[in-house]
Formats: structure tokens, C-alpha cells, sequence
């Protein structure tokens, strides 16, 4: 695909900019960051010359994309509004060939330690801080003693959950076909996920009163 060529799901998703970072971002999101800068330059029709001269190096094209990604995914959040405030952002995601890119890139910042992937989890756990209140309030989920912490461990293990099934993947089945892997996982994870969430999983608060004890959290009981 050279600069002038876009897909058609690309055309209704991803945001207008630089022609060049848009066909960066998608190979980078491909192949990984190790992806060579020749190799871009190729596909988008330009020399490498040309690349560095625009960029300054990997890093500036790099930092070109996560600008490039980061708006994306504001343009796909005011798109799934709903998915957004009812804590479905990353299924949405997940779910549609569109993002396909987008998602892998943000995974692979993750991965990397990019503070492009930790500001994807951070907003995540923002936005899901909102609708977890929300469930609260309409008596939907049980209180908790720390909402917060909550929230940002119900975002982290499923996201990690996510990430570690794409890693474990066998290459026959394709490492980047995210819709796939997310049914795949829904399918595999729906039953224990909501019989834990709904009936719990140990028969007493053993447990919990010994840690409470110990840490010298409030021990009364948030409902």
C-alpha cells in the first residue's frame, strides 16, 4: 500500500494526517517496532532518505505514530461513546477489523513500555472508574472497600488476559486477527468469569478477615 492508497476500513476509522505515519503506524503495528525504517519507506512510497530527513530518526517517526495512534483512539472513543460509558471500550475495540491496527499498536506500546500503552490503561481505568460507580449506584455491583483499587485490578487482569492469549497463540492460528482471538477468549472465559464475579469462589471470609486483620484495613463490610 503506497501513501495515496487506504483501505476502506482505514478510511472510516483512522484519522487524516501524514501519509507517511499512517503507513508507519500500521507496519509498526504488523511487525513491532523493530520493523526497518526501509521497509516503510518503501511502502510508502518515498525514499528512506526522505524518511529521515522528515523524522530525524526511528524515534521521531516513532513518536509520529504514537501522536498519530493517540488521536486515533480519541476519534474512536467519540465514536463508541456508549461502548465507552458502559466499560466496553476494549471489546469494542477488540470486536471489529477496523481497529485491528490500532489495538495491536497500543498492545505492542504496552508490551514495549511505551508511555503511549500506559496511557491507554490509565484512561481505560478512568473511564471504567466511572461506570463501576455507576453499577454501584444502581445496586448492579457490590461496594467495595477500595473502589479504585478495584478497578484498576478488574481492568489490569483483563487486559492481561487479553494480551497473554495473543501472546500464547500458536502462529498457525494467526497472531494478529484480533476479532478472532476475542471470541475465542469470550468463549473460553465467559462461564468462570461470571461465576466468579457472581457466586464468588471461596465458601467463607476466612481469607479476607486474616488479611484485614493483618493490613489494618477497615474491616466492616462496604454494602
Amino acid at each position: 500500500m503506497t501513501v495515496n492508497e487506504r483501505s476502506p476500513d482505514a478510511a472510516r476509522t483512522e484519522p487524516d494526517g501524514d501519509p507517511i505515519v499512517r503507513v508507519a503506524a500500521r507496519r509498526f503495528s504488523a511487525d513491532g517496532f523493530d520493523a526497518p525504517l526501509r521497509a516503510i519507506a518503501a511502502e510508502a512510497g518515498v525514499s528512506a532518505a526522505l524518511l529521515m530527513k522528515r523524522f530525524g530518526s526511528k524515534d521521531g517517526l516513532r513518536a509520529a505514530c504514537d501522536a498519530h495512534v493517540l488521536e486515533w483512539i480519541r476519534r474512536a472513543k467519540h465514536d463508541n461513546i456508549d461502548a465507552v460509558e458502559n466499560g466496553r471500550f476494549l471489546t469494542t475495540l477488540a470486536s471489529s477489523h477496523e481497529y485491528e491496527p490500532l489495538l495491536v499498536y497500543v498492545l505492542r506500546s504496552v508490551m514495549d513500555g511505551g508511555s503511549l500503552g500506559r496511557d491507554f490503561v490509565e484512561h481505560m481505568i478512568a473511564d471504567a472508574e466511572g461506570y463501576m460507580a455507576d453499577a454501584v449506584a444502581r445496586g448492579i455491583a457490590r461496594p467495595s472497600r477500595d473502589e479504585r483499587a478495584r478497578t484498576r485490578y478488574l481492568v489490569m487482569s483483563s487486559l492481561g488476559a487479553f494480551l497473554l492469549s495473543l501472546l500464547l497463540r500458536s502462529p498457525e492460528a494467526g497472531s494478529s486477527d484480533i476479532p478472532a482471538l476475542t471470541d475465542e477468549l469470550m468463549t473460553e472465559s465467559m462461564l468462570p468469569l461470571l461465576e466468579i464475579y457472581t457466586e464468588g469462589v471461596f465458601t467463607t471470609s476466612t481469607m479476607l478477615d486474616d488479611y484485614l486483620r493483618v493490613t489494618g484495613r477497615d474491616a466492616a463490610d462496604p454494602s
